[in-house]
C-alpha cells in the first residue's frame, strides 16, 4: 500500500524553526517528485515547495522562498521540508503528496492536481 506519512508540525514563536518529515512506504521517494503543500482555514491547498526525481531540482513558493528548503534523504525514504523564521501567516495543515505520473522530465510542479498520494498532514501553528 502507498502511503505518505507527515509528522514534525507543533506550536513555534514567530521566527522559530520546524522541520517537517514526510515518510513514504509502498513505494521509493526518489523515484518520483514531491511535494509539499499547506492550507489554512478557510483558504485553499496551495503549493509550497517540491522536489523533482530527475535531478533533485527544486522549486519554492515566493512567500517562503529563502526561509524553506526542501531535501530527501534516500537512505530513509524521507523527504524534509525545513522552516525557518516562521511567520503567523506560514499556519496551517502541511501536507506532502507524490506525483506517481510525472512528466517525461521527472520535474515537480506546485498545482496540487499533479499529485496522486496525499499524507494526513500535520498541523504548524505560528504563534506568541
Amino acid at each position: 500500500q502507498l502511503q505518505l506519512v507527515e509528522s514534525g508540525g507543533g506550536l513555534v514563536q514567530p521566527g522559530g524553526s520546524l522541520r517537517l518529515s514526510c515518510a513514504a512506504s509502498g513505494f521509493t521517494l526518489d523515484h518520483y517528485p514531491i511535494g509539499w503543500f499547506r492550507q489554512a482555514p478557510g483558504k485553499e491547498r496551495e503549493g509550497v515547495s517540491c522536489i523533482s526525481s530527475s535531478d533533485d531540482s527544486t522549486r519554492y513558493a515566493d512567500s517562503v522562498k529563502g526561509r524553506f528548503t526542501i531535501s530527501r534523504d534516500n537512505a530513509k525514504n524521507t523527504v524534509y521540508l525545513q522552516m525557518n523564521s516562521l511567520k503567523p501567516e506560514d499556519a496551517g495543515v502541511y501536507y506532502c503528496a507524490v506525483d506517481l505520473q510525472p512528466t517525461p522530465q521527472a520535474l515537480c510542479v506546485m498545482g496540487t492536481s499533479w499529485y496522486d498520494i496525499w499524507g494526513q498532514g500535520t498541523q504548524v501553528t505560528v504563534s506568541s
